[in-house]
């Protein structure tokens, strides 16, 4: 971060309205807020007053490693949001600052290492085989956002937690809730109070301390409950974020493929070159929009100088990562896909103490969702004009309501 402060004036605060943009669609208010500079001043549709808003790569990696930005005081004030509702509930591990943030993401940090991932993984092959092979068996269209691309994330993310089977479709329910404003405030709270009542209760039920029950989240969090590590109603706090951004996948996935199918030629390589696989998927993660607007904001604890720009103790900031993946300096020609990009830092996982803690989770889901549309379903394509296809309404998380295709 620049310590020399400027003396000009405040910038104007701008108004960013919840927009519901089709397909990946970079937001035109993004855009023209990175053109004024790199620090801004905004206004969200809810909660109260402006925030600032920082866009360039190096300025927002620097904000989020920065303790002198805390998460933990948002929860006490009404900052502006896109949200009508807020989702953290007590000892939600995305609203703590380190000391307590650390020993949150502690208690789960086994599900989530390499071996955590890799144990997880010929499971998650398992499930995937047996929904493509449900789909091929009934033949071309499909909606592959009902077909695949929300039963393969959920059926992971549950395994993971440790979450029975009979109990997904409901766990599907409130995540669409949640993470939506179209359906009102009092049933996205309604939602994730029933999943903070249901990961209660499993959390209280007896464990057999053996095997893979004991190697899931909510086995994980058990122990650090019964360990004195954390307290129950943390546990819960963790349950819920792990459970609701597990789901995230469905819709970057859907936007990764809505990339591919609209970008034939791009689809065809990743087919004739599998090696440039992994590549293509960093770029695909830097390259998508992730969510609508911003995420979660910060409020600086001390007068902190953001790129000449001086924040004082107690303003509320909010960092993009989507500008971030977007900054001509670290990404040259940002508006292009570029398959053979390198290096390619993307930040689509964040960056600093709140780095996603399901980040090799959602990348490996990612490859086998991006191997099993081109390798199981050779000549995919829409099966409506592309105009057709409908993305989600009011979601914070942006991605395709519905991916008509044939093959």
């Amino acid at each position: 971060m620049d310590e020399t402060t400027t003396t000009a004036a405040l910038p104007p605060v701008r108004h960013w309205p919840a927009l519901d943009l089709f397909g990946v669609e970079f937001d035109p208010v993004l855009a023209e807020l990175m053109r004024e500079g790199p620090v801004t001043r905004i206004k969200l549709p809810n909660g109260d007053g402006w925030a600032w808003l920082v866009t360039r790569y190096d300025d927002v990696r620097a904000v989020t490693n920065d303790p002198r930005f805390s998460r933990k005081l948002v929860v006490e004030n009404d900052v502006t949001r896109l949200a009508p509702h807020f989702i953290p509930v007590d000892g939600a591990v995305g609203f703590e600052d380190p000391p307590d943030h650390t020993r949150l993401r502690r208690a789960v940090a086994p599900a989530f290492t390499t071996r955590g991932v890799e144990r997880l993984r010929e499971r998650a092959r398992r499930m995937l085989d047996e929904l493509v092979e449900e789909v091929l068996a009934d033949g071309p269209p499909a909606d592959f956002t009902e077909r695949l691309l929300g039963p393969f994330p959920l059926a992971v993310v549950c395994e993971l937690m440790g979450v029975p089977s009979i109990d997904r479709p409901r766990m599907h329910e409130w995540t669409n809730l949640i993470l939506s404003s179209a359906h009102g405030v009092e049933r996205s709270q309604r939602a994730k109070e029933d999943m903070c009542a249901y990961f209660a209760d499993l959390l209280s039920q007896p464990r057999d301390g053996d095997g893979d029950d004991d190697e899931s989240v909510v086995g994980l969090l058990g122990t650090a409950v019964a360990n004195g590590e954390i307290t129950a109603s943390e546990a819960v706090g963790l349950a819920l974020l792990i459970q609701i951004g597990g789901e995230a996948v469905t819709n970057n996935c859907g936007n990764m493929l809505f990339v591919l199918l609209t970008h034939p030629e791009h689809m065809a390589r990743l087919r004739a070159e599998p090696d440039v696989r992994p590549r293509a998927i960093d770029e695909l993660l830097r390259y998508i929009p992730h969510r609508s607007a911003v995420g979660l904001s910060r409020i600086a604890l001390e007068d902190v100088t953001v790129a000449g720009v001086r924040i004082r103790a107690g303003e509320p900031v909010y960092v993009s990562y989507l500008a971030a993946n977007r900054d001509p300096h670290v990404f040259p020609a940002p508006e292009s896909l570029d398959f053979d990009r390198s290096p390619n830092p993307h930040v689509a996982f964040g960056y600093g103490p709140h780095f996603c803690v399901g980040a090799m989770l959602a990348r490996m889901e990612s490859e086998l969702l991006v191997d099993a549309f081109l390798d199981r379903f050779p000549g995919l394509r829409f099966a409506v004009p592309v105009e057709e296809v409908r993305f989600r309404r009011g979601a914070l998380i942006r991605g395709p309501e519905s991916l008509p295709v044939t093959w």
